[in-house]
């Protein structure tokens, strides 16, 4: 392909008013967004760039992309039959937290991530109880290990049941994500508000950007949409 034509590829987002009053072209931009939704890092995305002989910097790299990733709500209602849902240990400044977070077996989409300060019954519950407020659940079974949720499925009413095999997709996810940002590997250093925004930023790129061959590379979006 042309480096031109390239160049002009755009997303359907590309005109939306999160990118008016940028000093970078609208398609480059476009262009720049689709790179990353591919998978390469920021990095590598800003080289690429610099091979077309556009400069700019990682940062004003991710900017778009987030700013991309604002300009769609959350994840579309969904009314899932299968619920996986687990929690991993992150470090913020030093300090453990603990990411929640569930995904609809069958579709592949993420139902919502949320960070706490602590993990056990409470943090659980509380979770379960947000999920419960932006999706149907009345048909939902719980695929959860035996730390906490079984008692909070309890307290909300919701169906679950220890699951070993299925529910490792949510950690295949949470796997995703660390190798994805690998500032969680070691300690993130900035505030628990950064760590949301590249939170918020991934979750949208898995659901509306990353085809799942599973899904005859489709997205999870599309796969709920549709």
């Amino acid at each position: 392909m042309l480096n031109q034509e390239l160049l002009t590829e755009t997303l359907e987002t590309a005109n939306l008013e999160c990118w008016e009053r940028e000093r970078t072209a609208t398609p480059v931009r476009a262009f720049a967004v689709r790179l990353h939704a591919t998978g390469c890092s920021l990095r590598e995305t800003q080289e690429i760039l610099r091979l077309f002989g556009v400069e700019r910097s990682h940062q004003a790299i991710f900017q778009w992309v987030h700013r991309v990733a604002d300009s769609s709500g959350d994840p579309p209602t969904a009314k899932p039959s299968r619920v996986a849902v687990d929690e991993t240990a992150i470090k913020i400044n030093g300090e453990l937290s603990w990411l929640y977070a569930a995904i609809d077996i069958e579709t592949k989409l993420i139902l919502d991530v949320q960070l706490f300060g602590r993990h056990g019954t409470d943090p659980a519950a509380a979770f379960l109880a947000g999920l419960r407020e932006k999706h149907d659940l009345s048909d939902a079974t719980f695929l959860v290990d035996q730390f906490g949720y079984r008692t909070a499925l309890s307290r909300l009413d919701l169906n679950g049941q220890v699951n070993y095999t299925d529910r490792n997709l949510i950690e295949k996810w949470f796997h995703t994500l660390k190798m994805r940002i690998d500032r969680f590997h070691h300690s993130w250093v900035g505030s628990r508000a950064s760590v949301r925004e590249w939170l918020e930023q991934f979750v949208h790129y898995y659901n509306y950007q990353r085809p799942h061959q599973s899904l005859n590379d489709r997205t999870p979006a599309e796969e709920v949409l549709n």
